[in-house]
């Protein structure tokens, strides 16, 4: 009978304190669970509300700070948040850093590629919009973020870049310069007329208003080939009107050379019959 009480009695007394733990944790873990919801819907409204203001003024630094400062700030609630608990915050902080230390070791790419992003921002070799030569791919920048930079092929692919690879390797921003050069090369045979096939070209170059006359165009032979003489056709022209004045001028002048009797050079070989004496 005795054991019998003691055993009541213990149950009792862990009845009482599993009372005493509900009545005292209840409200701290409700409340801290009202403010984790209220404080995520609080931080995404105003990271919202930063992307949309910032977005105007500045659309590259706009998606890298955005992530950034959201990132901080549910970190910064999850320490609040356990703190209303009850957990220590500074043994929680200690772990967030041993972990932080882990996740840094074995994510080493990722930090360098966060480092790229902030180096990106700070120097800017290019921004959202304009069109870049980089790892291989040609297009317009869509997105800086933490980590990774997307592209838009003009073939309509997405190509989603590093910010490390970026920030440490050697890339071509098409768009910086709001003119550009337009460089070509057109053969004639050895035996045609040089100056009259200059002059075909001065006069297409002329009739297209999308030619620049400053900085001054150049007209010249640019190397004499195996079997054609090289002229050497370069104009200035806008950077949006770089490609088409391109492919217009090709179709141009293979038509305009056509029609003055400068047909294209064919291959030429010389070659000597040795008859066995």
């Amino acid at each position: 009978m005795e054991e019998l009480f003691s055993a009541n009695g213990r149950a009792s007394e862990y009845v009482d304190q599993a009372i005493t733990l509900i009545m005292t944790y209840t409200p701290k873990v409700l409340l801290a669970l009202v403010t984790l919801i209220v404080g995520m819907w609080l931080i995404n409204r105003f990271v919202n509300v930063l992307d949309s203001k910032l977005g105007k003024k500045d659309p590259t630094l706009n998606k890298f700070l955005c992530g950034l400062i959201g990132a901080v700030l549910k970190v910064l609630l999850l320490v609040s948040v356990a703190s209303m608990i009850g957990i220590a915050t500074t043994s929680f902080i200690a772990i967030i850093g041993a972990a932080g230390l882990a996740i840094g070791l074995a994510l080493q790419g990722s930090l360098g590629n966060f480092a790229g992003g902030v180096l990106i921002l700070i120097f800017k070799p290019f921004k959202v919009g304009d069109t870049i030569e980089a790892q291989g791919f040609l297009g317009a920048v869509d997105e800086i973020s933490i980590l990774y930079t997307i592209v838009n092929t003009f073939d309509n692919r997405r190509v989603v870049i590093p910010n490390g690879s970026l920030s440490n390797a050697t890339l071509v921003n098409v768009s910086i310069y709001d003119k550009r050069r337009c460089d070509m090369t057109f053969g004639i045979r050895y035996g045609d007329d040089i100056d009259k096939a200059k002059a075909i070209l001065q006069r297409l170059m002329e009739e297209d208003e999308r030619s620049l006359t400053e900085p001054a165009p150049r007209i010249c032979v640019g190397g004499l080939g195996e079997s054609s003489i090289n002229l050497m056709f370069r104009v200035w022209v806008e950077t949006g009107e770089l490609w088409p004045y391109y492919w217009s001028m090709q179709e141009k002048v293979r038509k305009a050379f056509d029609a003055e009797g400068l047909y294209a050079p064919l291959p030429q070989r010389d070659v000597n019959m040795r008859q066995p004496d």
